[in-house]
């Protein structure tokens, strides 16, 4: 059974940083491409960030790009998002999620960035 078990979320000032983790077991997940998404209150889910299996290829949305950093450690079976230079637009719940954000996806973690 596919499990992902994400953290590190919490209330951020505007500029803060936060870095999640999500905990990936159930599968092989080295050989898994991995994605964080997101969902603001009232509104759909978002794509976030896709990492390839090797961890060297990643791609971000444009909202995030140059600001938040997608991971992984493999030996540890872990995802990463590093999220930098933090905005009240990035207030959402965070999911890690299989594939490129529309397989298994975690229970969440929640971001708020407010002052």
């Amino acid at each position: 059974e596919v499990q992902l078990v994400e953290s590190g979320g919490g209330l951020v000032q505007p500029g803060g940083s936060l870095r999640l983790s999500c905990a990936a077991s159930g599968f092989t997940f080295s050989l898994r491409v991995m994605s964080w998404v997101r969902q603001a209150p009232g509104k759909g889910l978002e794509w976030v960030s896709t990492i390839l299996d090797n961890g060297r290829t990643t791609s971000y949305a444009d909202s995030v790009k140059g600001r938040f950093t997608i991971s992984r450690d493999n030996a540890k079976n872990t995802l990463y998002l590093q999220m930098n230079r933090l905005k009240p637009e990035d207030t959402a719940v965070y999911y890690c999620a299989t594939g490129s954000g529309s397989g298994n996806r975690g229970q969440g973690t929640q971001v708020t960035v407010s002052s």
